[in-house]
């Protein structure tokens, strides 16, 4: 029996608890019957929804048993195959990153202005010339 082909169409069309598809190194798996049953509750599973669950799944370490679940509900082969798509996990990661990175460059700007603004309003009131 030949090997079904799933597409990022695909992937994303099935990410809501009727129908749940995940991405797991390059292979999709229908875990749609599992959610309710993930000892993580079910929030962890669907936050990987229509995105590469890979390293969200490594991450946790999970068990032999739970990976012997995996073939029982193995649907196809991801399409893009060496495509890495981002996972949640990876997505907020970048998210956080992002907005320090911008919260770091504010206070790279204001602090030194604020600083300046304090010397001078120091000069000011102490008379000093």
């Amino acid at each position: 029996m030949a090997t079904k082909t799933v597409t990022i169409d695909d992937l994303r069309a099935n990410k809501t608890k009727k129908s749940f598809y995940i991405l797991i190194e390059g292979k999709v798996y229908d875990v749609t019957k599992f959610i309710d049953e993930h000892p993580g509750g079910d929030e962890v599973i669907l936050a990987e929804g229509g995105q590469d669950a890979t390293e969200a799944f490594e991450d946790v370490g999970h068990s032999d048993e739970a990976r012997a679940l995996l073939p029982g509900m193995f649907v196809g082969n991801f399409e893009g195959g060496g495509v890495k798509l981002k996972s949640g996990a990876a997505a907020a990661q970048a998210s956080r990153v992002a907005g320090a990175v911008e919260q770091g460059s504010n206070l790279m700007y204001f602090v030194p202005l604020g600083l300046l603004g304090a010397y001078f309003g120091w000069r000011y009131y102490t008379g000093a010339a």
